[in-house]
């Protein structure tokens, strides 16, 4: 039997086959009209997204998807709360490629779910604590934006290291409020970001498909 630990790690890894280092989840549009330019400003951007915007609501649906016997119903839910196309795009394809390989490798009976559904309906299929799957799920999304912003703008291997380690405690609040919660808990308020997200369609010279 594998470790919970070890299993939730290789699907949170960069080596997942979920294609997340093809999104910037808006953060290329940001970029492109000066709003994060350093790594000050990439820290303060990614920190709302997880204690106000998708990064939580991600948390709450992963979480609700968990304790949930119809994790459908609150897919369902995660696709109608979707701020733009490009941010529903990100999820749903994201979730379908993780749903793919959960299915082939693990005989997890899941198909077509946006993506933090697709995470928190296969923790529970394979019993790995919904405690542990929070914090490393928002760690994961914070690294990719933060990889992301290393393709898109001058910022060091160290600084991306600094901004990740200053995002910790944010991480873990929030994965801990997210445990607690439901989907009448759902809530967005980084309108700056998911601005970005709808502008990034049209951006006319890009190198993610969000």
């Amino acid at each position: 039997m594998s470790d919970p630990a070890l299993t939730l790690m290789q699907w949170l890894s960069p080596a997942f086959p979920v294609g997340a280092f093809a999104y910037s989840h808006g953060l290329e549009q940001a970029v492109a009209d000066g709003q994060v330019t350093d790594d000050a400003s990439l820290q303060d951007w990614i920190a709302v997204l997880i204690t106000e915007g998708s990064g939580k609501a991600d948390a709450v649906l992963l979480s609700a998807a968990y304790q949930s016997d119809t994790p459908e119903q609150i897919d369902a839910t995660a696709r109608a709360f979707a701020a733009s196309a490009e941010r529903l795009k990100e999820s749903d394809l994201q979730g379908a490629a993780f749903c793919d390989t959960a299915r082939a490798v693990w005989n997890i009976p899941i198909s077509g779910f946006t993506y933090p559904v697709a995470v928190g309906a296969a923790a529970r299929a394979k019993d790995v604590p919904l405690a542990q799957t929070l914090p490393l799920y928002l760690h994961a999304f914070a690294s990719n934006l933060v990889a992301a912003a290393q393709r898109l703008m001058p910022l060091g291997q160290t600084a991306g290291q600094k901004v990740l380690a200053n995002l910790a405690p944010i991480i873990a609040a929030t994965a801990s409020n997210a445990q607690k919660a439901s989907v009448d808990d759902l809530s967005a308020t980084s309108f700056a970001a998911d601005i970005a997200a709808m502008r990034h369609e049209t951006l006319t010279h890009r190198i993610f498909r969000t």
